[in-house]
């Protein structure tokens, strides 16, 4: 099974945690655009969705599923969203799509975050994938400082010749060479660095499930 078809097969999977009659929590990325295909199926059963991304809105639109503001939702029963990483604890690195304060915001609404992603997502030890970081454009230089003293090496993600911007306006940053083993630590530190928005390790907003496609099937961790 190809890494698309084994998509395809943790988004279907992924509908079973979707409670009818409730808006669910909807991610980014191309797993979740599998997901996002499923969904379509029943969404007469639902009442809509709260999206993480101007990218996945409009796919949700396009299908005829109505989509919310986040405001106007006081608590959603489950959030459904990739992972760029997983290790066996349920925390992950998000953030490969750019999407990661959104999907942080909507993950801390939800009671049950379900991760969807393919096999080769599941590690040990979290770093190896360059963690995304969302920063305010100014603090660039001294966030990458700082995370070079960390022994990591930081770089601002371009797009088209240019820095790459979020929806919310602001750039991302990507970071290599970082083990990071303890990942609650590591997200209540680097959080609080002036000028970070938004750091890509999910350890407080972590998974509850992950639906994992693999070459025998979809493989159900629990956290």
């Amino acid at each position: 099974m190809n890494q698309d078809e084994l998509k395809a097969l943790v988004g279907q999977a992924a509908l079973q945690y979707v409670v009818p009659g409730q808006i669910v929590g909807v991610g980014t990325g191309s797993t979740v655009n599998k997901f996002i295909e499923a969904l379509a199926s029943m969404k007469d059963q639902i009442k809509g969705a709260v999206s993480s991304s101007e990218a996945s809105t409009a796919r949700l639109k396009a299908l005829g599923i109505p989509v919310f503001d986040s405001n106007e939702v006081a608590e959603l029963a489950v959030y459904i969203d990739g992972a760029d990483e997983i290790n066996g604890q349920g925390h992950m690195v998000k953030g490969g799509g750019a999407a990661l304060t959104r999907e942080k915001i909507v993950a801390a609404q939800s009671k049950v975050f379900v991760c969807i992603a393919d096999e080769s997502k599941l590690v040990s030890v979290l770093g190896a994938f360059p963690l995304p970081v969302e920063v305010i454009p100014m603090s660039s230089a001294r966030i990458m400082a700082q995370f070079a003293s960390m022994g990591g090496q930081a770089q601002v993600r371009m797009k088209n010749g240019q820095a790459l911007v979020t929806d919310n306006g602001q750039h991302i940053m990507d970071v290599k060479g970082l083990q990071i083993t303890d990942p609650v630590a590591f997200e209540a530190e680097v959080s609080q660095w002036p000028g970070v928005v938004t750091v890509g390790v999910f350890a407080y907003q972590k998974a509850h499930v992950c639906l994992l496609g693999t070459s025998a099937g979809v493989k159900m961790l629990k956290f």
